[in-house]
């Protein structure tokens, strides 16, 4: 495989179950980090954080901030963004904060797992 190609940043899309499994955590800590911030904002900082191995459009962005919001793990309020225009700005309930410590700790069991996974045998 080339190594260009495959160090390309990959859509949600392309990321395919795992970005489904992980995103709510990702939007979680970016609040958790950053306060409020709008969808656009949210999914820049992924991004970022990512190394720009991610690429998050808004059919990937708000569905997630739709769950999240049903779920009572983030609230939404109107505000104006940066460049003066309105804008739903996103943040952390309390139930939202005791999710990101419960998923936390499933994440580090599971990587601790695979660890064990991918350890080259000798």
């Amino acid at each position: 495989m080339d190594d260009a190609k495959s160090e390309a940043p990959r859509s949600a899309d392309a990321a395919g179950p795992l970005l489904q499994g992980t995103l709510d955590l990702m939007v979680l800590k970016t609040l958790e980090a950053m306060g409020p911030q709008h969808g656009y904002g949210i999914a820049r900082r992924i991004e970022q954080t990512s190394g720009d191995t991610l690429r998050l459009n808004q059919g990937t962005i708000y569905p997630a901030l739709l769950r999240l919001r049903q779920r009572g793990w983030i609230r939404a309020e109107w505000g104006t963004s940066e460049n003066g225009r309105k804008a739903r700005f996103y943040s952390l309930t309390r139930a939202g904060q005791a999710q990101i410590a419960e998923e936390t700790g499933n994440w580090e069991r599971v990587s601790a797992t695979m660890a064990r996974f991918l350890v080259k045998s000798e």
